[in-house]
């Protein structure tokens, strides 16, 4: 017959490791001077830290941030390939949809902002920018191609949260730009991520003078492209400029809220504002229009 025989404890003059109380530890961490065991011990400057420590400073040490305030991530440009995907997604469900559905429901045609058409369905202002024309296939190639351009150099610059918020932002500004600046009526359906490219291009412009940067290659791609609204037919030019419009707006907030423990709320709040100009100005142009 055989017994078990109880480990011999520590004394309690012997130094034990808080996490393990049955191991005599006689390595002090040298941050808190707690005793640590070696599976608890981890190398530091100078001596040892506990686990515990080492932990708790992993936690309070605050990310890399870009010079706007944005969390600097290594790798792929995440939320422009997210959006990128979203539109080839949704592209392939325009054409596998039955009758039309995709564009017939989330379409944009200025009566969908006015109360008083009936058919009030506002979040078309944003949802619009996700479709693309099934006749034209440079329509999604270009658009694409000018968003991952673009995005993988603002999206790191700014950080994923604040692209991501000015390029819905400058999504809506696009919808606003065309309900402004065409009839109610007759329906015209409007798709496409251009409005919301135009705010990237107006963002990259500001952003690039606030860091002192050569713009003027930026303002020739600019003007080329507005040129091709209004000499070639079926593009929404009126789109365009309200998303460029948007996206000055929306960059300056980002590049000159001040710097400090509030940029990130002025920053939010900046945006909002330019989020509630917009609104206003589609409800005066609703409200002053004959549907």
């Amino acid at each position: 017959m055989s017994y078990g025989i109880p480990a011999a404890q520590p004394s309690a003059d012997t130094p034990v490791c808080p996490r393990h109380p049955d191991r005599p530890s006689y390595v002090r961490c040298q941050r808190c001077g707690r005793p640590a065991c070696p599976e608890c011990q981890r190398a530091a400057a100078v001596g040892f830290q506990c686990v515990d420590c080492v932990n708790e400073a992993q936690r309070s040490v605050a990310g890399n941030k870009t010079i706007y305030g944005g969390t600097v991530r290594a790798g792929r440009p995440m939320v422009t390939l997210g959006i990128i995907t979203l539109c080839a997604v949704v592209y392939i469900l325009q054409w596998i949809v039955p009758n039309d559905a995709v564009f017939q429901n989330f379409a944009f045609a200025n009566i969908y902002a006015s109360p008083e058409s009936g058919v009030f369905e506002p979040w078309r202002m944003l949802s619009s920018a996700f479709l693309h024309s099934q006749g034209f296939i440079l329509h999604i190639a270009l658009n694409m191609y000018s968003l991952w351009i673009f995005g993988q150099a603002l999206e790191p610059l700014i950080g994923r949260a604040r692209f991501l918020a000015l390029y819905l932002l400058c999504a809506i500004g696009g919808s606003a730009g065309f309900l402004l600046l065409t009839p109610m009526v007759p329906v015209i359906g409007v798709v496409g991520a251009s409005g919301a490219i135009f705010g990237l291009f107006g963002a990259m412009v500001v952003i690039q003078r606030h860091r002192g940067g050569d713009i003027r290659q930026l303002l020739v791609l600019i003007g080329i492209n507005a040129v091709l609204g209004f000499m070639v037919s079926g593009i929404a030019w009126q789109a365009h400029l309200g998303g460029l419009i948007t996206g000055l707006l929306g960059a300056a907030v980002i590049a000159y809220a001040p710097k400090g423990p509030k940029r990130n709320l002025l920053q939010v709040l900046g945006l909002l504002l330019v989020l509630a100009v917009v609104v206003v100005a589609v409800w005066i142009r609703v409200q002053t229009a004959t549907v």
